[in-house]
């Protein structure tokens, strides 16, 4: 193995040596704890140190570097206490996951590491996120993201470099190509011969290096680093290298034959790093053995520290306070003056008022820029607020949700606009994988609202009609809000773009130039979890949210003769119970309309929870109405049919009728 040293200083060399020895012996300690019993799982990164090492080593602190599991040198190049890193293997407080994940699984701000989740793939579109956010603010700083040879087969590794490419953001991706994806070898996953050629698609520089030799990582990230201060570009790496044990220790290696091992094992980069120190005379055997004793020595002891501390008690207070990120809601009062508006201009005014309050907010969407989006609620931001807050973006809604994500991560706040909610489908992944569970794994909030266009009346068809919430109430970690007017829709889109945590945020397509009512011109505000009385009566309780409540109230304007309370809930997560069972008790009577079909959907739940709550109070069985069991088709007569307007007033007077 050839080593050139540049002009790197013999001080550096013998950091660098004693950076790459570290989790060299940090591992050889946990694979004797997991023959004692000591230590449940681990994902070796034996043979694949000088990577994590040398980039680690070339970067700023202050650079976001995003590891996955075989990427322990990151950690301690970054100089991460180990006892921290030993609490968290080991699932204790003093980890940074509070026992809530393991391994390598978290991120820490503190360290500006962004830790992965198993699903690969969206970790390199939270890389996008971050360095945009870096490149708007002109820092100079760039963003290395690490993923396997597998997962170079996802979809979001194509979205995230195409993203990249398109937009330059100054990203490192970083392909580890170890030889095998679990035991599939490369040639049972792509058909390439390098994997850096798959830059060439994306019109990305990239390179192929020796993963294995130190220097020539170290020096390569040094040399792209510089030249991506001046020129920010993406830039895709394959490090050619091998990992030495299996996937994880359970795993073996059997299904590699020993004859690569013992390729491999000649190219050790630790060893083969020290003999060349040892024969440039840059490292003696006195020095190499004050370095290891040194490295052991605090190995030794931050281990006996974590075997001191108690094991994590289970607080049931403290588990469902950290789903979401604390958040003091902001009153701001509605002005008298008003205007009589669209719900489409008042998601419009709310969007424009936000930008203006809101500096570091970005909108992010297929054809929102010039365009002004499918629907013209973004028409004239552009102009407004220029093109790098108002983001087109390709057809990649799983990478532009983790973009949205990372934006959150370096201190923006982030809106991402599916150009109908049935397209959410692609994105689902990041959404209840990414930033539902951030802040609960973590303590990591994601500043996101994703909005929805939804809904069924255009006769649009299974693919643009789609009322998609129930995906999401399901989800702990997500806000779902669903506006059925104007003015609620504005001051509601405020709140979510004020609150730190991910909002799902429907807006009803029919909805959209069909409503009008008076809305004030100024910016407000409306809390979550409140919803609105937009009737009263004391015959039956009725609830619906979008347009069903237009639907209900039609039905109760063709019967006059019906004193109901009808409830708009506005936000499905948070839920207002304390209104639902008020108005219960109160009525005795109760039926729910949605939109979405019925099995599965908001309905249900919130039934059950009448049932659970008002049991005794009511004169009647609680009645659910919805959708047929079906997808939404497109000839009118049909969609008629499949939406429950004509059901839920057949309903209602046979259960008044009780």
């Amino acid at each position: 193995m050839n080593f050139d040293r540049k002009n790197i200083s013999n001080k550096k060399l013998l950091e660098l040596y004693s950076s790459i020895l570290k989790p060299r012996l940090i591992e050889e300690k946990m694979l004797i704890l997991i023959r004692q019993g000591k230590v449940s799982k681990w994902f070796s990164g034996i043979g694949q140190e000088a990577i994590s090492v040398g980039i680690t080593s070339a970067l700023d602190k202050d650079e976001y570097i995003l590891p996955m599991h075989r990427n322990l040198g990151v950690f301690t190049t970054r100089e991460i206490p180990l006892h921290r890193l030993f609490s968290q293997w080991q699932g204790k407080a003093n980890g940074f996951t509070k026992g809530r994940d393991r391994s390598f699984h978290f991120g820490t701000q503190e360290y500006n590491i962004i830790g992965m989740i198993s699903h690969l793939g969206p970790q390199l579109g939270v890389a996008d996120g971050i360095a945009l956010a870096n490149k708007l603010k002109k820092n100079g700083k760039v963003t290395a993201v690490f993923t396997g040879e597998g997962a170079t087969s996802e979809g979001d590794f194509h979205e995230a470099l195409n993203i990249a490419a398109v937009w330059d953001l100054p990203v490192l991706f970083v392909i580890e190509n170890n030889g095998y994806g679990l035991s599939t070898p490369t040639n049972e996953q792509y058909r390439c011969e390098n994997l850096a050629d798959k830059g060439i698609g994306y019109g990305m520089e990239s390179h192929i290096v020796d993963g294995n030799n130190l220097l020539e990582v170290y020096n390569l990230i040094s040399e792209l680093k510089a030249s991506m201060i001046d020129n920010p570009r993406p830039v895709l790496l394959e490090f050619k290298t091998f990992r030495m044990r299996g996937h994880e220790e359970a795993s073996g290696t059997k299904y590699v034959p020993q004859e690569l091992m013992d390729l491999w094992a000649e190219k050790d980069p630790v060893e083969n790093y020290r003999n060349y120190l040892k024969a440039t005379a840059v490292l003696s055997d006195e020095n190499d053995e004050a370095i290891r004793a040194e490295l052991k020595k605090e190995i030794d002891t931050d281990w006996a520290l974590v075997q001191k501390e108690p094991e994590i008690v289970a607080s049931l207070s403290e588990e469902l306070n950290d789903v979401y990120k604390p958040y003091i809601f902001e009153e701001v009062n509605a002005s008298n003056e008003v205007e009589n508006i669209r719900l489409i201009d008042a998601l419009s005014s709310s969007l424009k008022q936000s930008m203006e309050r809101h500096p570091n907010l970005v909108i992010m969407g297929q054809d929102i820029a010039e365009y002004g989006g499918a629907f013209k609620i973004t028409d004239g931001f552009v102009e407004a607020f220029g093109k790098e807050r108002v983001r087109n973006t390709p057809i990649c809604e799983s990478a532009i949700v983790a973009a949205a994500m990372g934006l959150s991560i370096n201190g923006h706040k982030a809106i991402v606009e599916m150009q109908f909610a049935d397209f959410v489908s692609t994105g689902f992944n990041p959404i209840v994988n990414l930033l539902a569970k951030s802040h609960y794994r973590w303590l990591e909030n994601a500043d996101v609202v994703v909005r929805m266009p939804c809904g069924g009346g255009t006769q649009a068809g299974p693919f643009h009609s789609q009322t998609n919430e129930s995906w999401f109430t399901k989800t702990p970690g997500l806000k779902v809000v669903y506006p059925a007017f104007p003015a609620d829709a504005k001051g509601l889109l405020n709140t979510a773009i004020n609150d730190p945590n991910p909002v799902m945020f429907f807006e009803h397509k029919q909805l959209y130039r069909s409503v009008y009512q008076n809305v004030p011109k100024d910016y407000y505000t409306i809390p979550f979890g409140k919803a609105a009385m937009i009737k009263e009566g004391n015959q039956i309780t009725i609830i619906s949210f979008g347009a069903g409540v237009h639907w209900a109230l039609d039905t109760l304007s063709k019967n006059p003769e019906i004193s109901a309370d009808l409830i708009d809930l506005r936000t499905l997560q948070p839920l207002d119970t304390e209104t639902i069972f008020a108005s219960v008790k109160k009525t005795g009577k109760c039926i729910i309309l949605q939109e979405d079909s019925l099995f599965g959907g908001m309905s249900s739940d919130i039934s059950a929870l009448i049932m659970e709550n008002c049991f005794e109070n009511l004169d009647a069985p609680v009645k659910r109405v919805g959708s047929l069991e079906s997808a939404i088709p497109f000839v009118k007569a049909l969609e008629d049919q499949y939406l429950p307007k004509v059901r839920f007033e057949e309903t209602l007077l046979e259960l008044l009728k009780y």
